[in-house]
């Protein structure tokens, strides 16, 4: 550890960590061209992209290769997020992270099966010794695959500052392996007057600017746009690169009012503290309802991003009866640039007052409390992104356990959580275990949970919106998967499913012991590849229980024969 300590002392008097980093190059993972189908800082539901995902050729089982010396300093396998996942340490102060492997190497394989039946648990979070498992630049150390939350075969890859944990860009380090020359392309421009200071063509709403595309590619703003007050704008915009269809997340974009810095942001790195803060980022209400990311070229109060920088944070106050020029420029990792030209008129217009009319008012860095039938929440100071005229109704319904509580009228994200407690219009259950909070989007139910106190629940919650009661008495289901093929085959597989409140632990045991099986969290399936180390020649039997995360519980037993050798 003491040479590594030297390593960022002097990375650091010679002019900062980050420039040792992005002046250095890494070795591909593989043997075949780089080609990614995501790149960093990419938009995804409440966090950025921490890194690149190289493209496997559309299957799984390549082989992976360190990118450069260093020792495995961690191990994770789960059936979400990363699945398969190794992270190396490097003698230069950064950490290299492989996610979704099919398979480790034998040894590492090995040293996680053992930890595995240790624990009785097929998710483990290792860290090894720093010697256990040392690497040199070019070793095998896995399998690429499609395990945790992927989306399909591929090799997700980050680069950290070891030290702070902060993800770095990795195509800092690839720029010399890939080939781009297509730009950004703009598909979007949403322009938002600030409540109670800003209208815009008469409306105090937000507006949607209709993008003309001519024949050689130079976009405009149709129609005309007349402002006063304050105003701010969001874009949508995505990257691309040769070789491919994919599209990716755009690295820089800057926007000038009349030659003036409005709004710069440039993804290049962030800590996962941050990552939330994706939702004050862009525009949560668009993402909510119409799967749309649109990025905020403005600066919410609470919006903590440190990769951005503005002027009155993106706010443009159009105080004169005159045209003004802004430009937007959008550059990704290879220097690529898309420019677009927007011109709005100042035009004095009577600015609508807020709706405040039977609404609270809520400060982003105030602890927040409201409280009315049935109903309590409490939002601690720093978990809104901006000052709220909060809304709240209600939608009784006597058949069930309680109303439908709207806290607010649109989509709000949480920067960590809240607390919620609702009470039961009728109490009839005698595990109160199977109560739960439920939020209610489009007539979907999503699973909260929370904890029964004297005929309330109380759960935490990370975003408003429309929360009720609801109860899951049904235990989960266990469904055999071709068991005629089992004992030849050498494996058990089983189909485990849950109606609301999801699977919170399961156990496979022969005879009595603790045997592995493994999840895969997308297909619902557990598998035991038993062997002859679990299953000697005669009768065995199998007992797999499932249990909920309300705990009802499912029980499924199997006589097993193996015939031996």
């Amino acid at each position: 550890m003491r040479h590594y300590l030297i390593t960022i002392i002097t990375c650091l008097l010679t002019g900062g960590l980050s420039v040792a980093i992005q002046s250095r190059q890494l070795r591909n993972p593989f043997n075949f061209p780089v080609l990614l189908s995501g790149n960093f800082g990419e938009l995804r539901s409440n966090h950025f992209h921490a890194g690149i995902d190289f493209k496997t050729q559309g299957v799984e089982g390549k082989t992976v290769y360190a990118v450069k010396d260093g020792f495995v300093s961690r191990i994770s396998v789960s059936p979400w997020g990363y699945g398969n996942a190794l992270y190396i340490d490097h003698p230069d102060g950064t950490t290299t992270v492989y996610g979704h492997l099919m398979a480790f190497t034998d040894t590492i394989a090995a040293y996680v099966k053992n930890n595995q039946y240790e624990q009785e648990s097929f998710s483990v979070d290792l860290i090894p010794e720093t010697d256990r498992f040392p690497v040199k630049e070019g070793d095998i150390i896995a399998l690429s695959g499609n395990t945790g939350s992927s989306g399909g075969p591929h090799l997700h890859f980050e680069v950290r500052d070891t030290e702070s944990d902060e993800a770095i860009d990795p195509l800092d380090y690839y720029k010399e392996q890939i080939t781009d020359k297509r730009a950004p392309k703009i598909l979007g421009i949403m322009a938002y007057p600030i409540e109670g200071r800003g209208i815009i063509n008469g409306s105090g709403n937000k507006k949607e600017l209709k993008l003309i595309t001519a024949q050689n590619g130079r976009q405009t703003v149709a129609g005309k746009i007349e402002v006063w007050g304050d105003i701010a704008f969001a874009i949508k915009s995505y990257d691309y690169m040769d070789g491919t269809g994919n599209i990716y997340g755009v690295r820089k974009i800057t926007l000038e009012a009349d030659g003036q810095l409005v709004f710069k942001s440039d993804i290049n790195r962030f800590s996962y503290d941050e990552t939330r803060y994706l939702n004050s980022f862009t525009d949560y209400e668009e993402w909510i309802e119409r799967r749309s990311f649109y990025m905020k070229n403005f600066v919410e109060p609470g919006n903590k991003l440190r990769f951005i920088e503005s002027a009155n944070r993106g706010i443009i106050s159009i105080n004169e009866e005159r045209t003004w020029h802004l430009t937007y420029q959008l550059e990704d990792v290879f220097g690529n640039k898309t420019q677009l030209s927007v011109w709005i008129d100042g035009k004095e217009q009577a600015i609508p007052a807020p709706q405040t009319d039977g609404r609270e008012y809520f400060h982003w860095k105030s602890e927040n409390r409201f409280g009315a039938k049935g109903v309590r929440l409490t939002i601690p100071a720093g978990n809104l992104y901006d000052d709220v005229y909060f809304h709240y109704s209600v939608k009784e319904d006597s058949t069930a356990p309680a109303p439908i509580h709207v806290l607010h009228d649109r989509p709000i994200a949480l920067h960590k959580q809240a607390q919620l407690s609702i009470r039961l219009q009728k109490d009839s259950l005698e595990n109160k275990r199977q109560y739960g909070i439920v939020r209610r989007q489009n007539k979907r139910l999503s699973w909260i949970g929370g904890a029964y106190r004297n005929g309330w629940i109380d759960a935490d919650i990370r975003e408003l919106g429309s929360f009720t009661i609801a109860q899951d008495t049904v235990p989960p289901v266990i469904t055999p998967v071709n068991p005629a093929a089992w004992t030849a085959g050498q494996s058990i597989t089983l189909r485990i499913t849950d109606n609301l409140s999801g699977i919170k632990s399961y156990r496979g045991e022969i005879d009595g012991r603790f045997v592995l099986f493994e999840l895969d969290g997308k297909k619902g399936l557990v598998t035991c590849h038993f062997g002859k180390a679990h299953l000697s020649k005669g009768a065995h039997k199998l007992i797999f229980t499932l249990t909920d995360a309300c705990d009802n519980v499912a029980v499924y037993s199997k006589e097993l024969k193996e015939s031996g050798s």
